[in-house]
């Protein structure tokens, strides 16, 4: 039988449980007359007769009570499906796949998402450590986090940390016996370690800023990396100086490990965002990892 004409079947359904056209068609929301005219037609159709008339009563003939025992059970299945996937679609659960460079996964993402995934063992977290502006859409993935500045004007997006600072670090033995950079333009006596971004292949320029000058630093050095743990850690051993988030070093120039330089150049940038394409059909789940990851400032949860 045609799939469109399963509504006949519900119809039929409806009038054999109730055992009444008036109830049966005050439960569908049709007319008495249009349910019997349903009736008919499926009647027809199958070229048996289903129900027996009566002016007090209906009942179902044997053909009918074959139909019946055979589509009713089925029928129950499927509304019970139906109505636990209601429930479902307010339960926080399934996949939630993101890309982020390497300082937001550790930073932010992972310090904030762990208690979600305390709470919701049924939510399954994916993330893909990536320098590249990457596009979330082609790639399937459900948000990305970059710089404030970074967002396309298309995205929707949520303020997910501080706003970020960079530093210049050294340690003591690589500076021993150097003249300290003040400005930009000094980095060229300077072994640098650069960072490789995978767009382009292009290295990252050294972003600086001083009373409103902005000035993008092409730098040179011996060491280049993909991540920035690998540059803290060549700076820390002497091959250069690194530019790198202030958060990240400052646990190691607070130890002397590192000294810091050109910090009156040091810019700020807009901090992390998450985003990602749209707000329809948005899962519970995914809605929880936004309002988990939402920055609320200084100081704040």
């Amino acid at each position: 039988m045609a799939r469109e004409n399963y509504n006949d079947l519900l119809a039929f359904v409806a009038v054999a449980r109730e055992g009444s056209f008036t109830r049966a068609a005050a439960q569908l929301g049709v007319s008495q007359s249009a349910l019997s005219h349903t009736i008919r037609a499926l009647e027809s159709r199958l070229g048996v007769r289903l129900l027996t008339r009566t002016t007090r009563s209906v009942s179902a003939t044997e053909a009918g009570q074959r139909l019946m025992g055979t589509i009713g059970p089925r029928f129950e299945e499927i509304e019970a499906e139906l109505a636990a996937l209601s429930l479902l679609k307010d339960k926080p659960a399934g996949s939630i796949r993101l890309t982020a460079a390497e300082h937001a996964a550790n930073t932010v993402l992972w310090p904030k998402l762990i208690g979600l995934a305390r709470d919701y063992p049924e939510i399954n977290v994916e993330i893909t450590v990536d320098y590249g502006l990457t596009d979330i859409v082609a790639g399937r993935y459900d948000a990305g986090v970059r710089l404030g500045d970074q967002v396309e004007k298309d995205m929707i997006a949520a303020r997910i940390g501080p706003d970020l600072r960079m530093a210049v670090v050294g340690s003591p033995d690589y500076l021993a016996g150097k003249t300290r950079p003040q400005m930009p333009a000094d980095l060229a006596q300077h072994n640098c370690i650069n960072l490789r971004l995978p767009t382009h292949g292009g290295l990252m320029p050294w972003e600086f800023e001083r009373d409103g000058h902005l000035v993008k630093a092409r730098v040179e050095g011996q060491w280049t990396f993909n991540n920035s743990a690998s540059i803290l850690r060549a700076a820390l051993a002497g091959f250069g100086l690194g530019y790198l988030p202030e958060d990240m070093v400052e646990p190691h120039v607070a130890s002397g490990a590192l000294k810091r330089v050109m910090k009156s150049w040091s810019p700020t940038f807009p901090g992390y965002h998450l985003y990602y394409a749209s707000r329809r059909q948005s899962s519970p789940a995914f809605n929880l990892l936004v309002e988990a990851l939402r920055y609320k400032g200084p100081g704040k949860a």
